[in-house]
């Protein structure tokens, strides 16, 4: 299988082809192990490539097994590439209701919208947050150069999951959220060290249910991601286990203008159960 040929490419959560999150699409890698899948991933060097392992799950034509891989390791889950994935199928399969099987277990996206105008919708796992341990908040904030000083009072900073660990980290001023310089390979250590599969969340608001982010992804070339769906999902997760919205609540966050890549990411949060996250995905030439 070569990539040039078998591997789609979709932008995800934007609706032209220069914006969103790239992502690499592979409707049938049930012939691939798990190194030529890698390597697939590493050649693309998008911030993630998503497989279809497995088809028909159970006898369902709706139904997919799916792995997800980064250029230098699998992932357990990537919202971007779910919702590529997604439309892709749409595109195949007609729109309507998915399930993918992932390593963090099953996710179901509904489809709408006809040829180039499609949206998808994920639900995500349950959320949770957790406590940084003792010196990790510190050290993340000593590798942005800023200061606990710098964050929103009314945004404690916590780990936040959805399918992946995100720390998550509201500033309190927008300049110093445009401003913060990290050194990659340095968050990539603490980030493996930590095991945070996803990303570190930093986000500003905009305005109410409105927030800009910033997703550190030091990967290959990337060191920010241009739009991360997990992410979003597990910042939603966070607003309702620290009380912070009143569900059913919708924001709206707004990710990659720092990375010339503008994308949009819808955020439902319902009363109980997983996130849901919606956007648009179109194929790149």
């Amino acid at each position: 299988m070569e990539p040039s040929s078998e591997v789609l490419r979709y932008a995800a959560f934007t609706t032209t082809p220069d914006g969103g999150n790239p992502a690499g699409v592979v409707l049938d890698a049930t012939r691939l192990d798990d190194a030529r899948m890698q390597a697939i991933a590493a050649d693309i060097g998008y911030a993630e490539t998503v497989f279809v392992t497995e088809a028909r799950v159970d006898g369902d034509v709706r139904r997919n097994r799916v792995r997800y891989f980064s250029p230098i390791a699998e992932v357990p889950f990537c919202g971007h590439a779910t919702i590529a994935l997604a439309v892709a199928l749409s595109g195949r399969d007609g729109t309507g209701t998915f399930i993918f099987d992932t390593a963090v277990g099953p996710v179901t996206i509904e489809t709408v919208g006809q040829a180039a105008a499609v949206t998808a919708r994920f639900t995500s796992v349950e959320p949770r947050v957790a406590e940084f341990p003792d010196g990790v908040l510190a050290t993340l904030l000593g590798l942005l150069g800023v200061d606990r000083g710098d964050l929103h009072p009314t945004y404690p900073p916590m780990v936040a999951f959805a399918g992946n660990w995100h720390p998550i980290l509201v500033f309190a001023e927008r300049s110093t959220f445009d401003s913060f310089v990290f050194d990659p390979d340095s968050v990539r250590t603490l980030m493996d060290a930590r095991n945070w599969a996803g990303t570190v969340t930093t986000l500003c608001e905009m305005g109410p249910g409105e927030y800009d982010s910033r997703n550190l992804f030091p990967v290959g070339t990337i060191t920010e991601d241009p739009a991360t769906g997990s992410a979003a999902a597990a910042f939603g997760g966070y607003l309702r286990l620290m009380s912070l919205v009143e569900p059913p609540s919708r924001v709206v966050v707004h990710q990659g203008s720092h990375v010339g890549r503008a994308s949009v990411l819808t955020v439902d949060i319902p009363p109980a159960g997983g996130i849901i996250v919606s956007g648009e995905a179109v194929e790149i030439p």
